[in-house]
């Protein structure tokens, strides 16, 4: 049931929440399909909803800053970057606290958490007086919905409630920083830029390559249409085949359907457009999709990052 984000519907979907229930809700990034992040029963329905293995945690969404503590152990670092990015596109992995399920952190002893940056997403969590567990509003491995109807189009009525807060902003996921190690290392990145992060901490941020899965967006192949999809620098359509374009900001000759990221090449644009015009290209009969490469700056990074996980890189 799709029901748009009035302050009433807000309210009910709240309550769904507190009776164990599925609610799919807008934040920032993308949508996310939630529930009580510590009703163990309530968390496994979204394993089961989204068809997700039980090796992958989730994010658990909170709405005040002192919240933060009853969840994880919190040092300087976090507090810099939480009253730096809060609320907003950071999660923070941290050593957890006994009080969060095992289930939501697929049985590690660290915990991610993040204050979105969208008022429907805060009303939520505040109206429901819980914690929310929220991985993205899509099936296992698919392309994340960045719509209300994205939502419906692949969990239909298995969702209680579908809050329709219109088109995220942002796009694409969270940046994920791990805080557990002594060295600060970026996850997944996402909606804050790492130079941004760079600046708070004042320190080198390195990229995790081949690091254990302690947080969502680390299993090879993600965020993909049904379609194939191949990355190139210098996209071509490929001889025999139907192929669609997801482009920078140009149009090129000789394919069968074209979606243009940011006409401008603004890379912000670029991410907030970037899971629409995936899931048009994906109903647009062609046989493969093929993705031209994003300078790897700034928010470049994370599309880069969701366009190589789509390919199975």
């Amino acid at each position: 049931m799709i029901l748009k984000a009035t302050d009433e519907n807000i309210k009910k979907a709240a309550e769904v929440i507190k009776k164990g229930g599925l609610v799919a809700f807008p934040t920032e990034t993308v949508y996310g399909l939630g529930a009580d992040a510590l009703n163990k029963e309530a968390v496994a329905k979204i394993f089961e909803v989204k068809q997700r293995p039980l090796i992958d945690p989730v994010i658990i969404h909170i709405s005040k800053f002192g919240d933060l503590e009853k969840l994880g152990y919190v040092d300087e670092r976090a507090i810099k970057l939480a009253k730096a990015f809060w609320p907003g596109p950071l999660t923070l992995v941290l050593p957890k606290k006994d009080i969060v399920p095992n289930i939501v952190t697929a049985g590690l002893d660290c915990v991610a958490i993040r204050m979105p940056a969208h008022p429907v997403a805060l009303k939520l969590i505040k109206y429901s007086e819980r914690f929310i567990a929220a991985p993205s509003a899509n099936l296992f491995s698919k392309l994340s919905p960045t719509k209300a109807e994205h939502v419906y189009e692949q969990l239909g009525d298995k969702v209680d409630i579908i809050l329709d807060g219109g088109k995220c902003d942002v796009g694409v996921e969270s940046t994920i920083i791990d805080l557990t190690t002594e060295k600060p290392t970026i996850l997944r990145p996402g909606g804050i830029p790492i130079e941004e992060i760079e600046k708070v901490l004042n320190e080198k941020i390195e990229i995790a390559k081949k690091a254990k899965i302690k947080a969502p967006g680390m299993l090879k192949k993600h965020y993909s249409p049904k379609t194939p999809l191949k990355i190139m620098e210098n996209p071509k359509p490929i001889k025999g085949l139907k192929c669609g374009l997801l482009a920078f900001k140009e149009e090129r000759e000789g394919f069968d359907a074209i979606e243009i990221l940011s006409k401008k090449g603004d890379l912000k644009e670029a991410a907030a457009n970037l899971y629409d015009c995936l899931h048009r290209l994906d109903k647009a009969n062609v046989d493969i999709i093929i993705a031209e490469t994003i300078p790897e700056v700034g928010l470049g990074r994370a599309i880069m990052d969701r366009l190589r996980k789509a390919q199975g890189l």
